[in-house]
């Protein structure tokens, strides 16, 4: 069953995308209502698990993380065996903030943060390339970060 979202429920989710530590009455001054009936809602947004979880974002560089890079990788082996090892290890990694399964010449591709660059240095020999499985990995170090954003767009719901 979809949930049918009406345009407060667009606004509610707009609203807290931006900012989830926004309480339910400033919410409701937002959007018309009373802080209830925006608890109501968004009561009912998590339940249709709309709404993941709420977290505070913090800055890389601020907590000594310099370095952002992408690094895309191949398995020696394929199946669900060798897969779901490979996912579990990364899992367990810190370090890898973001890992995909992927299409195309490689198999995943993973969001990696360390310190500096002899951190990820470090990090890619003595754990990641050590991986059992791994045949080949290729790293792009970030130079600039220009946007970062954790906000979906939502315009797609309107006609809902």
């Amino acid at each position: 069953m979809v949930l049918e979202l009406d345009r407060i429920d667009l606004q509610l989710l707009a609203a807290l995308q931006h900012d989830g530590h926004a309480t339910n009455p400033q919410l409701g001054e937002r959007v018309h209502l009373s802080a209830s009936q925006v608890s109501r809602r968004i009561q009912r947004l998590q339940d249709a698990g709309l709404i993941d979880r709420c977290v505070t974002l913090l800055r890389p560089a601020k907590v000594g993380l310099t370095v952002t890079a992408f690094t895309r990788v191949s398995l020696q082996r394929h199946g669900e065996a060798h897969n779901d090892a490979f996912d579990r290890a990364v899992a367990a990694m810190p370090e890898v903030l973001e890992c995909y399964s992927v299409t195309g010449p490689y198999d995943y591709q993973l969001r990696i943060v360390a310190a500096d660059l002899e951190a990820f240095a470090q990090f890619m020999m003595h754990r990641l390339m050590r991986l059992p499985g791994v045949r080949s990995v290729e790293s792009s170090v970030v130079l600039q970060e220009i946007k970062r954003t954790t906000e979906l767009p939502l315009e797609h719901l309107k006609g809902t």
